[in-house]
């Protein structure tokens, strides 16, 4: 596994897991800003992903 690949699943895995306890009210003390943060850093790591996998070398 590719290390872009890598980071994307652990931050996806850490954003859904924030989210999730946020919403069942575990982590309520969290601000949204920083879910907007983990959201974005999760696109962003996608994207990255995304065109290192459509490169030939």
């Amino acid at each position: 596994m590719k290390p872009t690949t890598a980071a994307f699943l652990i931050l996806l895995g850490i954003t859904v897991t924030v989210w999730v306890m946020r919403g069942l009210g575990v982590l309520t003390f969290i601000p949204g800003g920083l879910l907007w943060i983990l959201l974005l850093a999760t696109v962003g790591a996608g994207v990255v992903d995304i065109v290192q996998k459509t490169r030939r070398w």
